[in-house]
């Protein structure tokens, strides 16, 4: 629904059919090559780099309002879970003294419900069948607790959708690519970085990158652009092979190439992203 957003992604389709078209030209059997489709179709990735870059900035203005529209709905929802915590606490209280338990017990039940939506656990709901105030405010308090849920399913899967489609964006870019949190933990790797590294996902993700198998080019490129808290271009990467005995002193080069970390602002410097992606050519 935005229109910035909109012009980029319109942007980035015309740049992919320009892609399309020259690629077309290019023979993958042929003795000669159309050098200018070549030149041409490196012009037309680094822009789709460079607008998917604008993309994602847009994209983050974007969550970060709304994410400050959700700060401030849950923040008011919590002030008034509150006060109806402290009303309900005082009224139990008053009730307990001047009637019967067994009329207090409704009251109860909502203060503990009231006391679970304070966790965020929307998985509760008050019993009450009585067709009295009691059972009224009790069965406004179920459908409140009812859009809460539902709100919070609902932001689950815009993030599990969100998550996807970065998925399929990555393996697309065929290129490697990965992501680390502020604190230099592994949170993705594509299906390519998988293949080149030889690793299977249990023994990276939610792994800090010092206590894997990571090579040492692309901690160092991290830990640098972690310790700036800004974007690194061009980084220069080794990968060797590694060594299978001790006694081996030259371990062969597997890949040389390049790295760029994009870092992907969070609210709080704690919840910051940073992308890095590896190629064999340097980025314009």
């Amino acid at each position: 629904d935005d229109s910035e957003i909109d012009k980029v992604i319109s942007k980035i389709d015309g740049l992919v059919e320009s892609l399309q078209i020259h690629l077309n030209k290019v023979s993958l059997f042929g003795a000669k090559r159309d050098t200018t489709a070549i030149s041409t179709i490196a012009e037309l990735s680094n822009k789709i780099m460079e607008d998917f870059t604008n993309f994602l900035d847009l994209q983050y203005s974007i969550n970060e309002k709304s994410h400050k529209r959700m700060s401030d709905t849950i923040s008011e929802t919590k002030k008034y879970m509150l006060g109806t915590l402290i009303i309900s606490f005082f009224f139990l209280i008053i009730l307990s003294m001047a009637i019967p338990g067994k009329i207090a017990l409704p009251f109860k039940k909502i203060n503990d419900a009231v006391r679970e939506l304070q966790e965020c656990n929307f998985d509760v709901s008050i019993y009450y069948d009585q067709n009295d105030e009691i059972g009224e405010l009790s069965r406004e308090l179920n459908k409140m607790i009812n859009s809460l849920k539902s709100f919070e399913e609902l932001r689950a899967d815009r993030i599990s959708v969100e998550k996807r489609k970065f998925d399929i964006l990555a393996n697309t870019l065929k290129k490697n690519v990965l992501v680390a949190n502020a604190e230099g933990e592994l949170i993705y790797l594509n299906n390519q970085m998988y293949h080149f590294l030889e690793v299977e996902s249990e023994d990276v993700l939610s792994k800090n990158m010092s206590d894997t198998i990571i090579p040492n080019s692309i901690k160092e490129a991290y830990e640098l652009a972690l310790k700036r808290k800004s974007k690194i271009e061009n980084s220069e990467i080794k990968i060797f092979e590694r060594k299978k005995t001790d006694e081996e002193q030259d371990p062969k080069v597997l890949f040389d190439g390049f790295a760029n970390v994009f870092p992907i602002r969070g609210k709080e410097s704690a919840l910051d992203y940073y992308l890095m992606i590896i190629s064999e050519e340097v980025f314009a």
